[in-house]
């Protein structure tokens, strides 16, 4: 069975060896606990998700007043909408009367907010403006009501959304402008699709999956042709991390190119491919469940070829998806069987891997001087 060695534990019951910082050399995965334990999820929402910056939207989704685009934050549903002043904003999307929704899908040229429960009615702003036969309630202020906001910060033409707690963007993003270059105006794609997929596994299996080239042998036969695995690179940031690598794809598909992969803390993903951004957004939903939510943007072309190869871009994305939504979802069965001791980590190949497991040590180690009661086994 897995490891049951008495340690001691600090005031929230973590075991400090499994949070202690380990060399990539000697490093191995993180234990089986932080996947499968009933309490994580609350721990991860406390110590990561609200206290990290999201990706919401692209801008081009609220290119006119009015409209706005709905997201879940980890657990905090949240409202994208460009206001009367130009300014986008993300605000709760949940009504200060008795928690209804604001909104329940994307829309286009909203003159309001208006709760779907009982139709208590915002401004683009997020303020108050009418509530139905509240005149008869002492000491009610309209203009007092408002939707709480978080910061925004639009990059490359993203919407990203976080608390008051949220670390430094600009740290978050250093040095991919570069690397993107000029050549690629992901600002000035335009949205085409979303695609989403619900996998029985936890959320940090999923971005474990992303992290690492080392599987594109044996769960991706198609897409490890495509891309040149003795070429593939990892490149490390403090907040983010690159894989990249050499792309052969044909004129039907990408063309010739670099294949960008970013990753940003703690589960973001842009796939920047020669014509194509894609966005990967990785939603928990509870212990052993998560949402992976794909948004393709392409260049403004509406020809048969461009046509063509978005059809196809898509078919062969769906391909890949579903290979790695299969292997997640065994992973998790083994990571929930008892069995599993964490292993070793491939210091040449899974040094993706590593650096989010040292982010994520690193946020239970702050949880943890914050004192906050956390127990898992």
């Amino acid at each position: 069975m897995g490891d049951t060695r008495p340690m001691d534990r600090n005031a929230t019951g973590l075991h400090p060896r499994s949070l202690a910082p380990q060399p990539a050399c000697r490093a191995t995965a993180l234990p089986a606990r932080f996947y499968v334990d009933p309490g994580v999820a609350a721990l991860d929402r406390r110590a990561i998700f609200d206290r990290s910056w999201h990706l919401v939207a692209h801008a081009c989704q609220l290119a006119a007043v009015g409209d706005h685009v709905v997201a879940d934050l980890a657990g905090l549903p949240v409202l994208a909408v460009r206001g009367q002043d130009g300014a986008i904003r993300v605000l709760h999307n949940v009504c200060r009367h008795r928690a209804g929704p604001i909104a329940t899908c994307d829309g286009k040229g909203a003159k309001a907010l208006r709760c779907r429960y009982h139709g208590w009615t915002y401004g683009l702003d997020g303020v108050l403006r009418s509530a139905p036969e509240m005149a008869g309630a002492e000491d009610f202020d309209l203009a007092s009501v408002r939707l709480p906001a978080l910061q925004v910060r639009v990059w490359q033409g993203l919407v990203f959304a976080g608390s008051e707690h949220a670390g430094d963007f600009d740290a978050l993003v250093a040095g991919i402008d570069a690397r993107v270059g000029d050549d690629r105006d992901l600002a000035g794609y335009g949205h085409h699709q979303r695609i989403g997929y619900d996998i029985a596994c936890h959320w940090k299996v999923y971005v474990d999956n992303f992290l690492e080239g080392y599987h594109l042998p044996h769960v991706h036969p198609k897409l490890n042709r495509l891309l040149d695995y003795r070429s593939y690179r990892t490149e490390l940031s403090d907040w983010h991390s690159l894989q990249w690598s050499p792309l052969e794809s044909g004129d039907s598909l990408y063309g010739s190119g670099d294949a960008l992969y970013y990753w940003l803390w703690p589960n973001t993903m842009l796939n920047i491919l020669p014509g194509r951004l894609q966005t990967n957004r990785v939603i928990p939903l509870g212990g052993d469940r998560c949402r992976v939510e794909f948004d393709f943007y392409y260049r403004d072309d509406d020809g048969s070829a461009a046509r063509a190869r978005r059809d196809a871009d898509r078919e062969f994305s769906d391909l890949v998806q579903r290979e790695d939504l299969a292997i997640c979802e065994d992973v998790q069965r083994g990571l929930a069987s008892g069995s599993y001791e964490a292993g070793r980590l491939n210091p040449t190949r899974e040094t993706g891997v590593h650096h989010f497991h040292e982010l994520v040590r690193g946020a239970y180690r702050a949880e943890v001087d914050r004192g906050t009661p956390v127990t898992l086994p």
